[in-house]
């Protein structure tokens, strides 16, 4: 099959967004010990020092340029990376701090970027002409022990993190590429700076373990951060589902983004109605399983999302109409993430 043109979407759209993209689990780096990337159209590896520091590079050695990746042969040794050309070792300041051979010069420095960590998910700064970070991604709530570990799904796909965050303001969809029903916009769409936040509210019927039918009374509040970062809390009302969604939006190259969908739930102590095939399980089993099945759900509707999204054109005065609702808002959001560019105003029948 012939892969879908995707110029006009890069070609009208900057193809790296200012602002915090996600790169890496704390659980993979540890367990990898040094990660690269092709993040933002740039080489770059993550590790962390024994006291759990993170350290975001440049996959470039200021020395004479050798590769930093594990697959040059680059390695974590006591907290330093180690280049493999000639061993130079970097702390996770970037400084390099020993070479075989001698004292290292002063000047050998690893290119960083700002790192930012949320709930074990890390994110990177990325500015234009690596200007430092003009906003910081908010905290989120504790997520202690009555919450679920973290689901993570990652889709690669052509696309832009413009288009795909534009979702949490695009409420129309939601009923007719996903089948959701009384979609609501409850409030208007809130905008301070960087942070967007949208509510809205949904029903929608789904079989559960091929067995049942699950019908969800859903409100939402998504809170949008830049382009890479949304924030979803959820509340199920029917049967008292608390839930937490992250979708991560990352461009890899200025024409791929891998979407990374990240979900969490409360654990179910006293749910509201009987959930098929759950209530004989124990307690600390239900919320897992059914936080399962909630990630699979969304991971469905990304799936049918990126049918769209990788086909689409990015049209910068669409014809909008009065049940588009907040899209012409957020695309004015939207312009203060190309610093220097400037985007059309959309227009309205």
């Amino acid at each position: 099959m012939a892969r879908p043109q995707q110029a006009a979407n890069v070609s009208s759209l900057p193809p790296f967004p200012e602002g915090w993209f996600f790169i890496a689990t704390r659980d993979a780096v540890q367990k990898a010990g040094l990660i690269q990337r092709t993040w933002m159209g740039e080489e770059i590896v993550i590790w962390s020092d024994p006291a759990g520091q993170i350290c975001i590079a440049k996959s470039v050695c200021p020395h004479l340029g050798s590769d930093l990746g594990p697959e040059a042969g680059a390695r974590v040794v006591g907290g330093r990376l180690v280049c493999p050309f000639h061993g130079f070792e970097f702390e996770i300041t970037g400084q390099c701090v020993a070479t075989p051979s001698g004292a290292p010069a002063r000047s050998a420095k690893l290119d960083l970027f700002e790192a930012r960590e949320i709930e074990g998910l890390i994110f990177g700064w990325w500015g234009l002409g690596g200007r430092a970070s003009q906003w910081q991604l908010p905290d989120v709530p504790q997520s202690v022990d009555d919450w679920t570990d973290l689901q993570i799904r990652t889709i690669r796909f052509d696309g832009h993190p413009q288009e795909t965050s534009e979702n949490s303001v695009d409420i129309a969809h939601l009923s007719y590429i996903h089948g959701y029903h009384n979609v609501t916009h409850e409030t208007p769409v809130l905008i301070d700076g960087p942070r967007l936040e949208s509510r809205f509210g949904f029903s929608t019927t789904r079989k559960i373990a091929k067995l049942a039918k699950l019908t969800m009374d859903v409100s939402a509040i998504a809170h949008v951060v830049g382009l890479g970062y949304s924030f979803v809390e959820f509340q199920e009302h029917s049967i008292g589902i608390d839930a937490r969604l992250w979708v991560l939006a990352t461009p890899v190259d200025g024409t791929l983004i891998d979407l990374s969908i990240v979900s969490r739930m409360r654990t179910l102590h006293k749910p509201e109605r009987p959930i098929a095939g759950l209530r004989f399980l124990p307690t600390r089993m239900r919320a897992p399983i059914v936080n399962k099945f909630i990630a699979d759900l969304q991971i469905r509707d990304v799936q049918q999302d990126v049918v769209i999204w990788s086909r689409k054109h990015y049209v910068p005065r669409p014809r909008l109409v009065r049940t588009d609702g907040e899209i012409g808002k957020y695309r004015e959001y939207c312009a203060q993430f190309y610093p220097g560019e400037r985007q059309c105003e959309p227009s309205r029948l």
